[in-house]
C-alpha cells in the first residue's frame, strides 16, 4: 500500500472525524476519550480544532485513491516552564491499514517536522501498557520509557496502566 503523509487540513474534517471516531471505537482502551462522549460533537467544533501551525498540527497518512487511513496529533505545551515539550496524541491506524509501516511513517513524518520546532526540546507521549505493538513501534524510533502510571484510564470497569515515553530532540 501506498501512503502519503500530510498535514489534515480543515476542509477534511469529516473524514478527519469519521477516522477519529472509528478509533474510539475500535481501541476505546487507547485514548482519554470516548466514543459516546464524541459521537455528538458537531463538525465546527472539530472542524476549530483543525490547527496548520509548525507546533500544532495533526498529520494523515493517505491512500493513492486519497482515502484517511491513520492519523497522529501533535501540540506543545503552554506556558513558559513547559514550552520545550510537546506531547503526541490520538494515534491510529485504520485496521485494514495495520502492518504495513503506516504508524511507522506517520510518526518518522511526526518527528522530523518537530525537529525543526525552534526551542522544542523533548516530546512526550502516553500509551496503554496492552498495546505491545505501538510500545515497540515508540521504543525503536528512539523514545524512553521514564514512568508508569497505573490505573491511568477506566473505561467500563476496567482499569489501563500507561507508560510514559520521551524522544529527545538532537539539539545542539
Amino acid at each position: 500500500m501506498k501512503i502519503e503523509i500530510k498535514l489534515i487540513t480543515p476542509d477534511e474534517v469529516e473524514a478527519y472525524w469519521q477516522l477519529r471516531l472509528l478509533a474510539l471505537q475500535d481501541s476505546p482502551e487507547a485514548f482519554g476519550a470516548t466514543y459516546e462522549d464524541s459521537v455528538g460533537t458537531p463538525l465546527d467544533t472539530v472542524r476549530g480544532r483543525i490547527q496548520l501551525q509548525a507546533d500544532n498540527f495533526i498529520l494523515g497518512a493517505y491512500t493513492e485513491e486519497g482515502e484517511l487511513v491513520g492519523m497522529v496529533g501533535f501540540r506543545r505545551y503552554d506556558g513558559t516552564k513547559v514550552q520545550h515539550k510537546g506531547f503526541v496524541w490520538g494515534m491510529f491506524v485504520s485496521p485494514k491499514a495495520r502492518q504495513q509501516s503506516v504508524g511507522r511513517k506517520l510518526l518518522q513524518h511526526l518527528l522530523e517536522r518537530v525537529e525543526r520546532v525552534e526551542d522544542l526540546d523533548q516530546v512526550t507521549l502516553m500509551v496503554v501498557t496492552s498495546n505491545e505493538q505501538a510500545r515497540k513501534l515508540y521504543l525503536s524510533l528512539g523514545f524512553e520509557v521514564y514512568g508508569l502510571e497505573r490505573c491511568a484510564l477506566k473505561y467500563r470497569g476496567v482499569y489501563y496502566d500507561e507508560e510514559l515515553m520521551v524522544y529527545r530532540l538532537n539539539r545542539s
